[in-house]
């Protein structure tokens, strides 16, 4: 299937199944020989991928997203043995995390080797790669005989995508292909951690937290959220420019879980009182606050219970998009989820959308 967009290119959409597999992932493989983009599946969200080592197909990912010039790629790998071929100086940590978690939802920062383009890594020395636990991306890196660069498949600064969907509202007419292989499992970017200094950095949260990053390889340091953060070396997509942001404002309540209703409840009262349509993205325990008329009243977006951040990741960039497109003027976002383990990739996604902050 091909969808048009006015005078731009074509984007073939690939339907995967067991059936057509081979055919489709070595049709999308022959695209990124050729130096086309193509958009795909991984376990945390739709990544958009072109071969890494080649300058012109990276400038089409920049171009397709309206990537700002100098904001890194990572590069995803088939196999550890691949790792050598665009890293050195590797250290033995590095390899352990690369045991414990590969395939997986980790990107390791390291030195690089000067077969990646200085356009890949954003002209810095240090290179993030990582190893996807999806089938889709591990064959087609294999396949294609290249390892990707493969930042998430959105316009850039918009919410990631979780589905294909999403890639094709953003990106349709802009990329070659995109494989439609259903929905990402976690539904938030890999964690980042930063193996070119020691302590290692982490530089994302995301899957693997920082308790499970230290019982395989000791301290390590966070920088996201931290008030001199910007004085980290930026090594990483994610530390230089704003992400996830949707063109609704996003008002983000945090805190205390008693307190955050209470708040967004008055958030709600005021701006229906000066005339805003005003959207709710809410946890299933939220909710309990507000009378069903309340809620019925307005475009709400469950991202499930609290004690389940697994689905409430999940939900989290789907949401967004979906109130976003209801034409509202604000949306209030509930970050009355724990900030450890998922939960902590949670909060930093949300705090990262919202333009205002409240601390309750």
């Amino acid at each position: 299937m091909k969808v048009e967009n006015g005078n731009k290119r074509e984007t073939q959409l690939f339907r995967v199944s067991e059936e057509n597999f081979d055919a489709v992932l070595d049709e999308a493989a022959e695209i990124i020989r050729r130096g086309g983009t193509v958009a795909f599946p991984t376990e945390t969200v739709y990544g958009l991928g072109a071969n890494g080592l080649d300058p012109e197909a990276v400038r089409k990912i920049f171009e397709a997203k309206e990537r700002p010039p100098g904001n890194p790629l990572s590069l995803l790998v088939h196999a550890g043995e691949d790792v050598g071929k665009v890293a050195k100086n590797i250290p033995e940590k590095a390899f352990r995390l690369m045991e414990a978690f590969w395939p997986g939802p980790l990107t390791i920062v390291l030195e690089k080797k000067d077969i990646v383009p200085e356009i890949t890594s954003g002209n810095l020395p240090s290179i993030g790669l990582r190893m996807p636990d999806h089938r889709i991306p591990l064959e087609l890196v294999k396949r294609a005989g290249t390892p990707l660069a493969a930042p998430s498949a959105n316009l850039s600064g918009k919410p990631s995508p979780s589905l294909a969907a999403h890639v094709l509202a953003d990106l349709t007419g802009r990329i070659d292909a995109v494989i439609d292989g259903g929905g990402a499992a976690i539904g938030l970017e890999s964690t980042v951690v930063d193996m070119t200094v020691e302590p290692p950095v982490v530089l994302r949260p995301g899957a693997v937290g920082i308790v499970e990053l230290e019982r395989v390889i000791g301290k390590v340091r966070s920088t996201y959220g931290e008030p001199d953060s910007r004085a980290v070396p930026e090594k990483q997509a994610g530390q230089k420019f704003s992400h996830y942001t949707p063109d609704t404002q996003v008002v983000l309540v945090e805190g205390d879980r008693k307190r955050v209703s209470e708040k967004i409840g008055a958030l709600l009262e005021n701006s229906r009182l000066s005339g805003k349509k005003v959207g709710l993205l809410l946890s299933n325990e939220t909710t309990g606050f507000f009378t069903s008329g309340e809620l019925s009243a307005q475009e709400c977006f469950l991202l499930g219970s609290r004690e389940e951040p697994e689905e409430a990741a999940r939900r989290l960039f789907e949401g967004l998009r979906v109130l976003d497109a209801k034409s509202l003027d604000v949306i209030l976002a509930d970050g009355s989820f724990s900030p450890s383990g998922l939960g902590a990739a949670l909060l930093n996604r949300l705090r990262e959308a919202a333009s205002i902050r409240y601390s309750v």
